[in-house]
């Protein structure tokens, strides 16, 4: 499974061998939780396991979760409110989901940004890298979807906004609205075709994590160092690695606890903090909210698409180049796709032959004020898209652009890294003295 010199599973009993030879299960399970890892992983390493626990925990609520639901938009909203006040234990179940989508989110973001900052999408991961991004948009597709069930005013408008963006494509568009909506607008079509996919995706995710979990098992975890394991010999490898079980479980274990205590303390004490208010009134067509905004997850992106607007010279001048086919809404919705492919195409971005941003004084600068700049668009995508709102929106969405086409390849010419260590098993010891000397 891993390229890593390691010891790998020798059946021993006589029923061993005979199921391994028919059905090597037992041996997936062992070379999977004994595969070498980095012994340097610091605790940003921990996220991946938050990762599995929300994607079961999203699956096993939302089945439970289907069983009372009524995917008509006559019903849709009682069905909740039937889920919250009759059915027995349904109001924790669902705001599990919901709050559970959240932390899902979070983790994520902490996943990416680690990845980012110590070079994890460099080779030879980039095939890694490009599955985690797909499954990032599986994930905001699912939770755009998700967002519309409830049939609640936000929810019906949330739909009718973004599904309207991709009515700007040109040409193609409106054929791809209408298809998305089942009709001319957000109907009870709509609602279906949302239901459907929210309940399929997360499966598709499933099996799309585990490719991932294939693929860095197969090229070795990435650590802060982004020092390769050496590879020449099992005994160079065993000083630079540990098994993953014990070591690293029980670590992720502990973690996952200490995340779980704060999870659990949002879900009991203040479930609806992260809701919107006017999600919690019936869809009404005839009333438009006074300022739409969608879960809070996805507002970094929300406000990249708000921020070219007719007054912005590069709208200006591509609807010019275009001849007025591309307007400022589709260039919006460019842009908001074309954050997310930035991240995608990191590893052919950054130029800098060292890996980790740890070695890397003027890239650790770039980052800080990218991770400053992803939260100033989150708050500015919660804002009114006038007045200061809007220029900031602009000038911050401006960096995000300028940090992957412009700094990223720039930094790996002029930049001049510090010393990094020769091994991993030297980064350790340099944090663990007490480690070198039971080593001596």
């Amino acid at each position: 499974m891993s390229g890593i010199p390691h010891d790998h599973y020798e059946p021993k009993t006589g029923a061993e061998k005979w199921v391994n030879n028919r059905l090597p299960v037992i041996s997936l399970i062992y070379d999977t939780l004994m595969i070498p890892t980095p012994k340097n992983l610091n605790w940003m390493w921990i996220w991946g396991i938050v990762l599995a626990f929300c994607l079961a925990l999203q699956i096993v609520t939302g089945i439970v979760l289907v069983m009372h639901y009524t995917p008509h938009v006559d019903l849709a909203f009682a069905s909740v409110e039937h889920i919250m006040r009759n059915v027995n234990g349904g109001h924790m179940i669902r705001y599990l989901h919901m709050n559970g989508a959240s932390l899902f989110f979070f983790a994520v973001y902490m996943h990416i940004f680690r990845g980012l900052y110590y070079g994890s999408y460099k080779a030879p991961r980039e095939i890694t890298w490009i599955i985690g991004m797909i499954i990032y948009l599986l994930m905001m597709a699912t939770g755009f979807m998700g967002y519309v069930l409830p049939w609640g005013q936000m929810s019906f408008w949330g739909a009718t906004v973004i599904t309207g963006l991709f009515g700007a494509i040109p040409f193609i568009g409106e054929p791809i609205q209408t298809w998305l909506l089942g009709g001319p607008a957000v109907d009870n079509a709509t609602l279906n075709r949302f239901f459907s996919l929210h309940y399929l995706l997360p499966f598709v995710i499933a099996g799309l994590v585990i490719v991932h979990i294939w693929a860095f098992h197969t090229t070795g975890n990435n650590n802060p160092t982004g020092v390769e394991v050496r590879r020449t010999s099992k005994a160079e490898a065993k000083k630079d690695t540990l098994p993953f079980w014990p070591y690293f479980v029980i670590k992720d274990l502990f973690a996952l606890g200490i995340v779980l205590v704060a999870f659990f303390a949002i879900v009991g004490f203040m479930p609806n903090f992260l809701g919107h208010p006017d999600n919690y009134i019936e869809a009404n067509p005839l009333v438009t909210p006074a300022h739409i905004v969608p879960e809070w997850y996805f507002l970094p992106f929300y406000a990249i698409l708000r921020a070219f607007d007719n007054t912005v010279w590069v709208v200006q001048i591509a609807s010019f180049v275009t001849g007025g086919i591309v307007d400022a809404k589709f260039f919006g919705v460019l842009a908001m796709f074309g954050a997310i492919i930035a991240m995608a195409l990191a590893p052919w971005l950054d130029t800098s032959p060292v890996r980790s941003g740890r070695y890397r004084p003027m890239f650790k600068i770039a980052f800080i004020v990218l991770c400053v700049d992803f939260l100033v668009l989150m708050w500015a995508g919660a804002m009114p898209a006038e007045g200061i709102y809007s220029l900031i929106s602009l000038v911050a969405s401006t960096y995000w652009f300028a940090y992957f086409f412009v700094l990223l390849p720039l930094l790996g010419i002029i930049e001049k890294p510090t010393a990094q260590p020769a091994t991993i098993e030297e980064d350790f010891l340099s944090h663990y003295p007490a480690a070198k000397k039971q080593a001596d």
